[in-house]
């Protein structure tokens, strides 16, 4: 593994708060007090909340925005294979120097004042921001929204919140209207809010919270509607109907990403942004993002299979991710036997995410995740999957794993963590 400098530097700022997460906007506005207010001089912002989909509608807006020729600033989380990931600057993943000084000055300013990790890495990146030139910053919330530390930027040019429902119930509130809460606290008075598919529990939720600070919406199924075609897409709208090619990212999921980030893009377009017909198109089709049904082309595993398996990788570890890869796999020619390979954290809700998979599963196999004390066991998850009744062996590693597979041809999935995906986007890519 290759040690950076700004690895030794994170590591120090892990310890400067007891609790990982600890949601309060307090710690975060006097560092960026401290820092000169990094977020009060920012390109146009788009804030993003929501439980599923933020980072491939992201992935959508950034694509259809460089595009179209922007500078585009992107935060983003977690990361997968190295931190860097989480902050692009002007299209590029921030170099490994410019991190290390920043982090540094960063952990210099704050003194050893307890702060999280979340929290002082955001004030880092909106000081990147600020300092970098660029045209627009797409900014996506870690937890929730209201009390998160992306949530201090305070007129943003659009505000986009994706399908809720439940997740991290231990911080955001047991029911999905509660969750639906704290993400709604992104919209601001007057900044036009786009809504992707929501439960109606959820959508009432943020309806009255945009009312309440004014805020004009721009909702799926109401003032927008994407659907899929024989060819790709077609996105409706008051200002534009257009047609579209298939886009970047698989699943039928991603139609609602994707016309999410077109909803965005035109209220961006009516606050100056030229953005052609052809850049989103473009930029739909280009738009990529890992470990979000991303098919493995390299690597030892993919050399282990052989060229008679297809290797997938997904990251998704809720109820909707399991049942958005449960509609990919339903999509799928039944020519070849399902396996996967999956670890999953003991923060998430397994038994929600492996039901919808288990009419397509031929076998699974667990592992822990390596490196992540928040792992379920091997044996935890195993229990977990026959619960579903989905036939399973825990595996003391993912090596092991594979040498257990049948003899192919097959498909592949690995899945059920990011910080699962990132280990295996760090020997695989």
């Amino acid at each position: 593994m290759v040690e950076r400098r700004s690895d030794a530097i994170l590591a120090r700022l892990m310890g400067l708060h007891p609790k990982v997460i600890d949601l309060s906007l307090d710690r975060t506005l006097d560092l960026l007090d401290r820092l000169g207010r990094p977020q009060d001089h920012l390109p146009p912002v788009v804030h993003v909340a929501g439980t599923n989909g933020k980072g491939s509608t992201i992935a959508f807006m950034r694509a259809i925005l460089e595009q179209a020729g922007y500078r585009v600033h992107v935060y983003t989380s977690p990361h997968l294979v190295k931190f860097a990931e989480r902050i692009r600057l002007a299209g590029e993943v921030i170099p490994e120097e410019k991190l290390s000084a920043l982090l540094e000055h960063c952990e210099e300013v704050n003194e050893g004042v307890p702060i999280t990790f979340f929290e002082i890495t955001t004030c880092a990146g909106f000081k990147a921001f600020a300092d970098t030139p660029g045209d627009v910053v797409l900014l996506e919330t870690g937890l929730g929204g209201r009390l998160d530390s992306t949530n201090v930027v305070a007129n943003p040019a659009v505000t986009v919140i994706t399908p809720v429902s439940m997740d991290h119930p231990q911080f955001l509130g047991n029911t999905v209207e509660a969750i639906a809460g704290e993400k709604a606290a992104i919209q601001k008075s007057g900044t036009p809010s786009v809504i992707g598919p929501q439960p109606d529990t959820a959508m009432t939720v943020i309806d009255d919270y945009a009312q309440s600070v004014n805020a004009p919406l721009a909702r799926f199924g109401a003032e927008w509607q994407i659907t899929e075609t024989a060819d790709g897409l077609q996105f409706t709208s008051a200002p534009l109907s257009i047609d579209l090619p298939k886009p970047g990212l698989l699943g039928r999921h991603q139609t609602a990403n994707a016309g999410m980030a077109i909803a965005a893009m035109l209220e961006l377009r009516d606050q100056g942004f030229e953005i052609p017909d052809d850049a989103i198109r473009q930029g739909l089709a280009k738009a990529t993002w890992p470990a979000r049904l991303q098919r493995l082309k390299k690597g030892p595993i993919v050399d282990d299979r052989g060229p008679d398996w297809e290797v997938w990788l997904d990251g998704g570890h809720n109820a909707a991710a399991g049942e958005a890869l449960a509609d990919w796999m339903e999509q799928q020619k039944r020519d070849l036997p399902l396996y996967i390979i999956f670890g999953m954290l003991n923060t998430k809700a397994a038994g929600d995410f492996l039901k919808p998979l288990a009419p397509h599963v031929a076998k699974a196999w667990s592992i822990a995740i390596p490196g992540e004390e928040n792992s379920l066991t091997a044996q935890e998850s195993c229990d977990f999957a026959r619960e579903q009744s989905i036939e399973c062996i825990a595996a003391d590693s993912v090596e092991q794993a594979l040498g257990q597979l049948p003899d192919g041809p097959a498909r592949l999935l690995i899945c059920g963590s990011l910080y699962l995906a990132g280990v295996i986007l760090s020997e695989n890519d």
